[in-house]
Formats: structure tokens, C-alpha cells, sequence
């Protein structure tokens, strides 16, 4: 959804066009498949990242334009809220000190940027969904002004034909409605991405579904929304429900949502974009005038414009990624089920967690999703998003065990033996694998710590609700930039 759109009216005419070169891109990426056209030599991985401004009493800021004139980095861009920005880090191999530079270069680009926010009263802060966000931020006048988010809005409230409606049953019980999707915009994310081989990319991104659960109980950060206690990692349903295009009867007849985990372990990448074609109409059927078959014809790479625009409406929690550099096509997973936070080092641990255990697992004798069932890892990320670190999942071999026992006993060696595999230092090894240790050990991660803040000060204080939030979110900053791993905060 990164790219520049213009046209803001279509025909079915523009439908069947599209369509029609949907498909035809399709025909063409197999070819590309089967006369391997892709780099893979030197895998490459890339961060993301997605953050929040708020003023200085922790309120969401409506000015991310001006932060970014501000910040004046073209590594940073606007998202879907008028209060998010995304930082994009250039990829890099992991080996050769490439875990530890991208640290540095995320701390430095967003110590950076928060100086110069500051000049106009905004603060970065990065986090799975604000607590101080209020039901009169969720509506259209807090849309970014690129035409792409309002045209995007349009086109999915179209195709729904009615309001959004929000229902979420946590440790309290949330219940809205919402003319606009900005409600997605609450949801702010760390996506990982990893260059693999057109051969490997089945076992990856098998692998990256079997573990979405236990990335996203480590990982929590998203227990407030609209100032309800929720669950553990509430910007999973949020984002599940805020971009849904399906009626209740669609939902009845079966018809998948855009947000997605899949329904069955692949054995091509060819099956994720096949299937998108099949399921999902076109939100944006913009047509470019390249014929991709002529440009394989002559020797040269095709965007496969259709292909990548339709893909990047279909909201995967891990997404196949096609994408050319430098004349070259390359095929990344794109792994999205992660929240923002709470600080770099935390961010980079959790990345070090993922890209080791998702390598041990893809590259196993007998992969585990040979051993569970599709439905079962499924079920084992919606349990985690709900509980957190103190969720209990299916595990083959274990059957229903703690996730933080799983880890422990389990996971993170794996993860290790993956991470020495990427060539990744012993002591930077050890060093952010501790910190996914001491989460397990401490039942510490960023939701447990907002959780822990918010009801000592709710519930002890002569605080209200709206003051214990602005309160969290100040003590969240301020630990935020200490760069100290969550577990280590003060309660």
C-alpha cells in the first residue's frame, strides 16, 4: 500500500481490466518461477518500524506531516493516521556484525528524529496501540492526507457497505462503531523481512506461521484500547476487525477476510499469490501498461505491478513478498505479527528470536508443521494474542505447554542454533537471547509492564481512567528511551 495513487473513481470495466492482468502476472511469476529469475545468493533482512506521536501529555498528535518536514529523513514516511509514522531501515545481512549495526542505526535514526520532532511539540513513541487514543481520533479527519489512505478508505467501507464494528471481549469488553478504518491506524507494528530462495520460501514461511503464537506472546505490547483493558496483544483483533470488508452474511458463507492467517501449509510461494487472486477482489484495480511477458521476453525483470498492489491489500500476518532492486527480483517472507516496542533493544531481541528459530525450524528433517495442524497454530496465535506470556499453547511432542516453559526449554536454543547458522557473534547471540530469557523468566513483556502501571495507579490512586493513561504513556516514554529491555523496567 506504499505506492503513489491517483485515480479516484473506477469502472467495472477497470475490474475486468485488472483482473484480466492480475492474472496475467500470475502466468508470468510462474514462468519467473520456473526458469528461477530470482537473487538469492546473499539473503538480506529488513526492519520496519511503526510509531506513534503524541503532545507532551501523552495525547495522539495530529501532525505527521509536519514531523516529517521536520525530521527531514527519507527513511521515514507517513502511515495510515495522521498520528503514525514509519521508519523504513535499509536491509542487511545478519552475519559480519549486521545484528548489532542495525540497533545502532534504529537508535540513532530515532534519537535523531525525536530532536526534531520535539521543535514542533511531538514526540515519537513506539508502542502496540496508544492508551490515551480517544473514540474522536477514530474518524476521517484524522486520515493522512495522501489521497492513497483516503482512496483505500473509500474502496474497503464500499466494498462492506456498512460501518465498522468493533467487538472485542477481554479483561474488560469493548463495543464501537466506526464510519472510516481508522481504527487500523491504532494498530502500530514491527515487520521483519527475510530474503529466501524461491525453494526455501514453503519452509520459512511454514515455519513463520507455526511460531506467529509464541512471537506474539513474547512480544505483547497492545493491552489498551480506547481505554479498555483488553488482551494481552488487543492489536491483533483490532486490526482483524478495522480492515474487515465482509458483511455478516459474507462471514457466513465462508468468504476469507482480508486480514488473514491462511488455512493451510503451503508448498510454493505460487499458492499465497494464487490464492489471492482467487479470493479477494480488487481494492485499488489501478492498471499499469507493462506486459510482463514481453519484458521476460526480452531479458529484462517485470514489477508485476497488479501482482504486488493486489498483495499489499491482502493483509498476511506473514506476507509473500516480491519485489525488484537493482533490475533484480528477490522473494522475501514479510513477517507482521509483531507490535511496536517497547524499546529498540527489545525490538532487536525479538528479531533475533525470529529470524534464528524460523531458520532451525525451516531447515529440520521433519518440519513441525508436518507434526500440528494447520488449525492448531492458528488457534495457538489467537490464545497468545489474548493471554500473552501467560498463555498455554499445543506443541508437538509436548502437547498444551506454557509458552514461556516452551521457550525456555525448546525455543531458544533453537533460535541460537539458527541465529550461529547466520554466522551471528556468540555475545550478540547470547546477549539478545537473554533478553527473550529474562521475559520468560520475569513474565515481564510490554503489556504485563502498561497492565501492572495502569491498575497500580487506577486502582491504588485517587487517579481516573483518563489520568492513569496519559500517566502510563509518560512512564512508558521515559522508559522507553533508557533503551533498558522491558523486563528490566521499574515497576
Amino acid at each position: 500500500m506504499g505506492e503513489e495513487v491517483e485515480q479516484h473513481t473506477f469502472t467495472g470495466a477497470d475490474r475486468t481490466r485488472y483482473r484480466a492482468r492480475l492474472r496475467r502476472c500470475l502466468d508470468a511469476f510462474a514462468r519467473m518461477l520456473r526458469e528461477s529469475h530470482f537473487e538469492f545468493e546473499r539473503p538480506m533482512t529488513g526492519l520496519e518500524i511503526e510509531l506513534n506521536l503524541v503532545d507532551e501529555h501523552g495525547e495522539p498528535t495530529m501532525c505527521n506531516a509536519r514531523t516529517l518536514e521536520a525530521i527531514a529523513d527519507p527513511d521515514f514516511q507517513t502511515e495510515l493516521g495522521q498520528w503514525n509514522l514509519e521508519i523504513n531501515v535499509s536491509p542487511r545481512r545478519l552475519n559480519g556484525g549486521g545484528a548489532k549495526t542495525f540497533e545502532d542505526d534504529v537508535r540513532a535514526s530515532l534519537n535523531a528524529a525525536e530532536a526534531n520532532a520535539n521543535r514542533i511539540g511531538a514526540h515519537l513513541i513506539m508502542i502496540g496501540i496508544l492508551p490515551t487514543l480517544r473514540q474522536d481520533h477514530l474518524t476521517g479527519a484524522s486520515l493522512s492526507l495522501n489521497p492513497r489512505y483516503a482512496l483505500l478508505n473509500d474502496q474497503i467501507l464500499a466494498e462492506r457497505g456498512e460501518d465498522l464494528h468493533i467487538a472485542i471481549d477481554g479483561a474488560e469488553r469493548l463495543r464501537t462503531t466506526c464510519d472510516t478504518i481508522v481504527p487500523e491506524a491504532a494498530c502500530t507494528s514491527t515487520q521483519f523481512h527475510l530474503q529466501v530462495s524461491p525453494a526455501q520460501f514453503p519452509a520459512y514461511w511454514n515455519a513463520a506461521q507455526a511460531i506467529a503464537g509464541v512471537q506474539v506472546a513474547l512480544g505483547a505490547n497492545s493491552p489498551f484500547l480506547l481505554g479498555k483493558h483488553l488482551w494481552a496483544e488487543t492489536r491483533i483483533a483490532l486490526f482483524e476487525q478495522a480492515t474487515d470488508t465482509r458483511r455478516e452474511e459474507l462471514k457466513a458463507q465462508g468468504v476469507r477476510p482480508r486480514v488473514w492467517f491462511g488455512e493451510r501449509w503451503i508448498t510454493s510461494i505460487f499458492d499465497l499469490f494464487e490464492e489471492n487472486a482467487r479470493y479477494f477482489s480488487a481494492l485499488l484495480p489501478i492498471c499499469s501498461e507493462e506486459d510482463p511477458f514481453e519484458v521476460l521476453d526480452r531479458g529484462d525483470t517485470p514489477s508485476l505491478h497488479e501482482l504486488r498492489l493486489h498483495n499489499g491489500t491482502i493483509y498476511r500476518w506473514n506476507r509473500p513478498i516480491y519485489a525488484v532492486t537493482r533490475d533484480r527480483s528477490h522473494l522475501r517472507v514479510e513477517n507482521r505479527v509483531l507490535p511496536a516496542g517497547p524499546t529498540v533493544v527489545d525490538t532487536m531481541a525479538n528479531g533475533a528470536f525470529y529470524f534464528g528459530l524460523v531458520r532451525t525450524l525451516a531447515e529440520q528433517e521433519r518440519p513441525i508443521w508436518t507434526q500440528m495442524s494447520f488449525s492448531a497454530a492458528e488457534e495457538n496465535f489467537h490464545t497468545c494474542a489474548r493471554n500473552g506470556i501467560d498463555a498455554a499453547i499445543y506443541w508437538p511432542g509436548l502437547g498444551t505447554v506454557p509458552v514461556a516453559e516452551l521457550v525456555l526449554r525448546r525455543l531458544l536454543p533453537m533460535a541460537d542454533e539458527g541465529l550461529r547458522k547466520w554466522d551471528v557473534d556468540a555475545d550478540e547471540r547470547d546477549r539478545l537471547l537473554g533478553i527473550i530469557e529474562q521475559r520468560c523468566l520475569t513474565g515481564t513483556t510490554g503489556a504485563t509492564w502498561q497492565q501492572r502501571r495502569f491498575h497500580r495507579l487506577f486502582d491504588t490512586t485517587a487517579m481516573n481512567r483518563s489520568d492513569a493513561l496519559r500517566s502510563l504513556v509518560a512512564g512508558y516514554r521515559d522508559q522507553m528511551h533508557t533503551n533498558q529491555p522491558v523486563h528490566s523496567w521499574p515497576p
